[in-house]
């Protein structure tokens, strides 16, 4: 099976979390794609030694990555239901632009900057 390729603009990146008794590493990085009529949300998992190299990557960088489907079967016993899992397992990819290159770059602000603003002024009401 070949590789395919998906291009957008990096929305998200998670910290590395790592997994089990061996360490297995595993990170989120959340391509944006606008359509048109919709916007376009695609994770994709680094994992081991390739979550490292998403510290190259910074919000609303314009990215083209390469990635391989990776699918598996889960079932807690043999009379659960069994359900399949889709992952897109990122190979490679090249930075296209970066953050301020793009038309719109105010959809690419971090997400947990309203957070912050909305804790250092004291006298507004909490955001929830």
């Amino acid at each position: 099976m070949s590789d395919s390729k998906v291009r957008g603009f990096v929305h998200l990146i998670e910290e590395t979390k790592t997994f089990g008794q061996k360490g297995f590493r595993k990170r989120l990085v959340v391509l944006e794609q606008n359509l048109g009529k919709f916007t376009n949300f695609i994770p994709l998992d680094f994992l081991g030694d390739s979550c490292d190299r998403a510290d190259e990557l910074k919000l609303g960088d314009e990215i083209e990555a390469v990635y391989r489907l990776s699918g598996r079967k889960w079932q807690r016993d043999p009379q659960s239901e069994t359900k399949y899992f889709l992952s897109a397992e990122a190979m490679s990819f090249k930075v296209l632009s970066g953050a301020g290159a793009s038309n719109d770059s105010s959809s690419f602000e971090d997400p947990n900057d309203a957070f912050s603003e909305a804790a250092s002024d004291d006298s507004a009401d909490p955001p929830f």
